[in-house]
């Protein structure tokens, strides 16, 4: 440790004398008002580096029409209003985007000797977060007019969409004024996830195989109608017009066909299988049979006409069950419109002679990990504004387009 502490030492000096400033610079530089900004002084900065801590002096100028200052090697080595280093702010995005901020904190000073408040980690992940969402929304605005440019590539044998939502845990100020479970207020705002994903072979069973690598995330606390662009996006940029079958796979909430129906036309449809089985088992807990094997029994005959794609059938005894009580009349009319309403998107049989999927797994365990895993720990409680940055922050690292984006950066 005392050599890598040596190392870093000398590396820093290092540094130090490749950010000196150079002998020769210019004495005026343009300003955004239009007039020139003339050299003021010699200004020294300190910089937190991968290496430890800098000192260097650059250029200052000032301008006498609209009074602003600038350091125009601020923004060449991208540290405007900045005490870290690209380097830093991104091993600080990193930690922040995987653990709670202290933890974060803890991890930055034991393996890379950088010593950072808790609050720094929060500050530099969640501003990470905030540009990386800010580039994705100017990339979405052409998806409003649904302009998006074709991405060239070889053909894509199936591509799929999923999208599902869950609860992450707010602040008492971002809930105010919503219901949430039995008339109290809610805790919680749903965030929206979606991922699109790729499949070209099967197994040696047949079953569909998702291609390594090939699932990107994109996710938000925001509306169905805001979302649903998001989404377009998402699925053009992985080449959605190059697909020989287009599939989007959820569950029963209204809002995924809607986005379906709106965004991507003529696409296959599918409600998780799995989704729809709850659905016959959790009915039949809630009719009260007296009997656990009679309510097995009469579950998986159900379970046979729905897994055979006979939904009419299923539908069809669902409405002439007789009710033990009003209630349970109720209850069985919502359940018989369910299956009814989502007939086409459970010709499970069908599906499967075209070597799809059918369960929406992908999404399932993208709300465990995307969101779950960071956003939903035991005592945390989140603004809209914090929790989206973060959930753009881990949604770029996790569709493996950190890098990317980090290029982008130094290139601009």
């Amino acid at each position: 440790m005392a050599t890598r502490a040596a190392l870093h030492r000398a590396g820093a000096g290092m540094l130090e004398e490749l950010l000196a400033p150079d002998d020769e610079f210019s004495h005026q530089v343009s300003c955004r008002c239009g007039p020139a900004a003339r050299y003021h002084e010699m200004r020294p900065k300190q910089l937190l580096t991968v290496l430890g801590r800098v000192e260097t002096e650059r250029p200052y100028y000032m301008c006498a029409h609209c009074q602003r200052g600038q350091s125009p090697r601020d923004q060449e080595l991208d540290g405007v209003g900045s005490e870290y280093s690209p380097g830093v702010r991104r091993m600080m995005g990193l930690v922040g985007s995987e653990s709670p901020f202290e933890q974060g904190r803890e991890q930055l000073e034991l393996l890379a000797a950088l010593e950072v408040t808790t609050k720094a980690v929060e500050r530099q992940a969640e501003a990470l977060g905030m540009e990386i969402a800010a580039r994705e929304q100017v990339e979405i605005q052409p998806a409003l007019e649904l302009e998006l440019p074709p991405v060239k590539g070889p053909e894509i044998p199936v591509l799929y969409i999923e999208m599902d939502g869950t609860g992450v845990p707010m602040v008492a100020s971002e809930t105010e004024g919503r219901a949430g479970k039995e008339g109290e207020q809610a805790r919680t705002r749903e965030a929206k996830l979606g991922c699109v994903f790729t499949q070209t072979t099967v197994d040696a069973k047949g079953r569909p195989l998702r291609d390594e690598a090939s699932t990107t995330y994109s996710g938000g606390i925001e509306t169905a109608d805001a979302f649903g662009p998001r989404m377009y996006r998402e699925a053009g940029q992985r080449g959605w017009r190059r697909a020989k079958k287009k599939v989007v796979l959820g569950d029963g909430a209204g809002w995924i066909w809607n986005l379906a129906d709106e965004h991507f036309p003529g696409s296959i449809q599918i409600v998780d299988l799995y989704h729809a089985r709850q659905h016959l088992w959790d009915l039949a807990g809630k009719l009260g049979a007296t009997e656990a094997g009679q309510r097995q029994r009469w579950t998986k005959k159900l379970e046979r006409k729905l897994d055979g794609g006979k939904i009419e059938s299923l539908v069809k005894e669902l409405r002439f069950l007789p009710p033990p009580t009003p209630e349970a009349a109720e209850l069985l009319r919502l359940e018989a419109d369910y299956f009814a309403r989502n007939a086409p998107r459970m010709r499970y049989p069908e599906f499967r002679r075209q070597d799809l999927f059918v369960g929406s797994g992908v999404i399932e365990a993208g709300c465990k990990t995307v969101i779950g895993s960071r956003l939903k720990r035991s005592g945390m409680f989140w603004t809209v504004r914090g929790a989206n940055a973060i959930l753009a922050l881990r949604c770029n690292r996790l569709s493996g387009k950190f890098q990317d984006y980090w290029e982008n950066r130094r290139c601009a």
